[in-house]
């Protein structure tokens, strides 16, 4: 059995594509721990309707918080504190795809950030996306989970920037599973397509 936790080096980068991505590839199940604003179309949803195969389990969010902010300041509006104890690994035989909540160092709470949720056997996959800082973000990530020991992986978001994303393959030497491309849409065919591709990178 496969864990894969999928992490960005920001905001829209395209996490959640890519976690669907992968739950078709590995017909995985899915979980994110911590939602944090648009409930009623959260990203569980939205993996669930961009997968094909009838394997795949969706796991309940440890936290559902109503405001899209930081999960320690929509915590703070909802009148709660996010609690490690709380956030417990779905129990299941089929591999499993975690989807993170922006980047690694995202407060939970004044002391815990999206970083501490990743357990040492979970594979870590980063997801970069070309942007004017992006080669810092993504060096930083790459470096800090590297640093703690985790197997890291990397999928390209967004349009080929070679200049970019040479420097990154260099300065990292890690694997490129690939690139989910400027897509026009994302609907169940497209997202076949990628795990087609991707499957045997992972």
């Amino acid at each position: 059995m496969k864990k894969y936790f999928v992490t960005g080096i920001s905001t829209e980068v395209g996490k959640t594509v890519a976690s669907a991505i992968l739950v078709e590839a590995l017909q995985a199940d899915y979980w994110k721990p911590i939602q944090a604003g648009e409930l009623e179309n959260c990203d569980t949803q939205k993996v669930k309707r961009l997968v094909s195969n009838n394997n795949s389990k969706f796991h309940l969010n440890s936290y559902a918080l109503k405001t899209p902010m930081s999960p320690h300041a929509a915590a703070e509006i909802d009148v709660i504190q996010i609690d490690l104890k709380n956030i417990k690994e779905p129990k299941t035989k089929n591999n499993l795809v975690i989807e993170g909540a922006g980047g690694l160092l995202v407060p939970l709470n004044t002391s815990e950030t999206i970083l501490d949720i990743i357990k040492p056997e979970y594979k870590v996959i980063v997801v970069s996306r070309h942007y004017l800082g992006s080669i810092n973000h993504t060096l930083l990530t790459i470096k800090l989970l590297q640093e703690k020991g985790f197997e890291v992986a990397l999928i390209f978001s967004g349009n080929e920037n070679k200049t970019t994303e040479g420097i990154i393959k260099k300065m990292t030497n890690i694997d490129v599973i690939g690139r989910i491309e400027e897509e026009p849409y994302f609907d169940k065919n497209v997202i076949k397509e990628y795990a087609d591709l991707f499957r045997d990178k992972l």
